[in-house]
């Protein structure tokens, strides 16, 4: 594929994702009000017009007929209104909607993995052809069609007295419901041409269906004062993806208006090359009329609009993500060189007020675009957030259940790529509080004293550096003994320890865990919470879970806002520098020998706060040959992770500095080097190198 190409595909799935992301959400907001606004109904339509146009210009057929479907069942409600859907049929009509976003979602990611187009696509026609046959009573009881259509002249269309320029549109051979394209074309020509100066034929097209075949055998005729007026409306019939052809025709005996003949307003006849042989045409054109065009070759650009008319520019602009992450890259990189001029060992001893004057202003503007660039990459997570209420109601359906989903603070703003690497745990979550969560009775709500209808709250917040997520559900919560027994069979429990509440939940994040007696569409597998522990430590994040029997459970989500800079807190041991997060450190102190105790297993212990907390120590835990051995002569750091909470002890803290996090060699992974507590490194000021740590991984390890 040409980069050409591939950046028209990078488009068409940018703009198809934005409109099904908003279809989806405005189908969920119809269907708690159980109807559409006419405002919904217009979008609707407008949606899937576009869908169909940009997927007819890519030549994906299926996706083009699908949304070509859509678009003629939202036309027909929007030309009369939603009650000629009955209430009955509502919910018939909000699945339609739902399988066709899915059908549209599921063939986009194909196209996203270079995987081939769905090529059947006949249930899902059949059953909006069927709703549409529905919703019109099938068409049997209507009017035979032709009394009303006035019979061609030998030599081709007859017209009408005093529109002497015709238009006669072929559309393409078993699209379906000509009768219903054909009102469509006459609705766009409405929206610039006055209705008395533009005549159809067949003129029932919108009540009678039995048309469709006598549009389908002749073609479908419009016929104009103004030879400019016919020409605009060529721009419409060639932007419809249903025309396979069209022919102008003059009727010039017929008697013009004084101001013609009038120079046509748009040179489509000029512009657009002569069909070698109008395919199809059921009659032979007319002595005046113009040769048969093709619709689709033409690249005329729309109808002009008022000149007068005032366009508001457009504020906002899409970005591909990898030049987002080139820009990061080279403000790290300036960081890090304003930082080795600054610090240059040459520099020391110097008087140079000039010099540090314009360096203090350097790292000012160096600290503004760090800021920028990184505001660049920040996105809200509404949009994640508002899928799992398409996920919520999808398995109320299928389980039975009742359940809402309330947001909270979907406006938090967190890094691009942190916000799409957490939007399948989000999902797990979501799943699980309704498949194991919310009591599958209302009864057994209301005996348990709750409101009959479950409720899952998510929500996110800021703290620092870091973004709290929380999923919490009001359902049956954790049955401590049920995961106990359950992790005991399966060897990741001892039935001779006893655990405790927080140790039990914990189980709950093991690979291959699950408390399901079967395997159903949504859990039993032990896929999922495993998941969730793993692409949240990714992103150097930590997941916590907390629960009460019988009140529910809520999943806790920290994630760093970014995984490019971050500030840190520069430590050393010997003469080996580390960095360790500033959102890790709560306190650090100098203590006396005799503040220490030791465990019954022999590991040291720090009192602070009331309570007792471990204490590593660097230079064992990475066996180094240097550094203080003596409690009083270093630092103790207290640190928290999560639910992790313990005292490092280091040499002496060097101060803060905002670092650039560069990613350690891939080939290191197969060491398990993040296991060791090693989360990356970064160049400090002097060209060195300091390791960052992992807080969580450094006590585990």
């Amino acid at each position: 594929m040409s980069a050409n190409n591939d950046s028209l595909l990078e488009a068409y799935l940018f703009e198809t994702g934005s409109l099904l992301e908003q279809l989806d959400n405005l189908v969920l907001a119809a269907e708690d009000k159980d109807s559409f606004s006419e405002d919904d109904i217009n979008t609707i339509f407008r949606i899937m017009h576009t869908i169909k146009g940009s997927s007819a210009m890519m030549e994906y057929n299926s996706l083009m007929t699908i949304a070509h479907r859509v678009e003629d069942l939202f036309a027909i409600i929007r030309d009369t209104s939603i009650d000629i859907v009955p209430e009955s049929h509502r919910p018939e009509l909000f699945d339609l909607l739902f399988q066709s976003i899915d059908f549209f979602r599921q063939e986009t990611e194909h196209l996203e993995n270079g995987e081939p187009l769905t090529d059947n696509i006949d249930s899902l026609l059949q059953k909006i052809n069927s709703f549409i046959e529905q919703i019109q009573g099938g068409g049997k009881d209507q009017p035979a069609a032709a009394e009303n259509t006035p019979a061609p002249a030998a030599g081709g269309p007859a017209g009408v007295p005093g529109y002497p320029y015709l238009l006669q549109v072929f559309f393409d051979e078993g699209c379906g419901m000509e009768n219903l394209r054909a009102f469509m074309l006459v609705n766009e020509i409405r929206s610039f041409c006055q209705e008395d100066d533009f005549k159809f034929q067949p003129e029932d097209v919108q009540t009678n269906p039995a048309t469709s075949a006598k549009i389908a055998e002749s073609g479908f005729l419009l016929c104009f004062r103004k030879q400019a007026e016919r020409d605009s409306a060529i721009h419409s019939v060639t932007g419809s993806g249903f025309v396979r052809t069209y022919q102008t025709i003059d009727h010039t005996d017929e008697p013009a208006p004084a101001q013609q003949p009038e120079k046509p307003a748009a040179p489509v006849q000029q512009a657009a090359p002569a069909a070698p042989a109008a395919p199809a045409a059921p009659a032979p054109a007319a002595p005046a009329a113009q040769p048969a065009q093709p619709a689709k070759a033409s690249a005329s650009p729309a109808p002009q609009q008022d000149s007068g008319a005032r366009h508001h520019k457009e504020s906002l602009i899409s970005v591909n993500l990898s030049k987002l992450d080139q820009l990061a890259a080279v403000v790290g990189e300036i960081v890090i060189t304003e930082s080795m001029v600054t610090s240059s060992p040459e520099l020391k001893g110097m008087k140079l007020d000039t010099f540090l004057k314009s360096a203090r202003q350097l790292r000012k503007l160096t600290d503004e675009l760090q800021d920028v660039s990184m505001s660049l990459r920040m996105v809200p997570v509404s949009s994640t957030f508002q899928k799992m209420h398409r996920i919520v109601r999808d398995m109320c359906k299928k389980l039975g259940k009742e359940a809402r989903l309330t947001l909270v603070g979907e406006d938090t703003e967190v890094d691009k790529t942190i916000v799409d690497s957490i939007s399948d745990p989000i999902m797990h979550i979501v799943r699980n509080s309704m498949d194991h969560g919310i009591e599958d009775t209302e009864d057994e709500r209301v005996a348990a004293g709750k409101d009959p209808v479950g409720e899952i709250i998510l929500s996110a917040r800021h703290t620092g550096s870091e973004v709290i997520i929380e999923i919490k559900d009001d359902g049956r919560g954790v049955d401590d003994e049920a995961v106990l027994r359950k992790a005991t069979n399966n060897g990741i429990a001892s039935p001779d320890v006893e655990y405790s509440h927080r140790e039990i939940l914990n189980f709950l994040l093991a690979p291959g865990f699950s408390t399901n007696t079967e395997v159903t569409e949504y859990s039993g597998r032990g896929v999922g919470m495993d998941v969730v522990k793993r692409n949240v430590e990714d992103v150097g994040g930590t997941v916590f879970i907390s629960s009460e029997q019988g009140k529910g459970m809520t999943t806790t989500l920290k994630i760093p806002l970014t995984m490019a800079i971050m500030d840190g807190m520069e430590v050393s041991v010997g003469d080996y520098i580390f960095t360790i997060p500033i959102h890790n450190i709560r306190q650090s102190f100098r203590i006396e020998k005799d503040a220490l105790i030791r465990d019954a297993s022999g590991g040291e212990m720090f009192k602070c706060m009331g309570e007792f907390y471990p204490v590593v120590r660097m230079r064992d835990l990475y066996q180094m040959d240097e550094g203080f051995t003596d409690i009083q002569d270093g630092i103790l750091m207290w640190l928290e992770s999560g639910e992790q909470s313990y005292c490092l002890f280091v040499d002496q803290l060097l101060g803060e500095q905002q670092v650039v996090v560069k990613p350690l060699p891939s080939y290191l992974n197969s060491f398990s080097i993040k296991r060791s507590g090693i989360a990356g490194c970064t160049i400090l000021g002097d060209g060195n190198i300091s390791i960052i740590l992992d807080v969580a991984n450094l006590y585990h390890s």
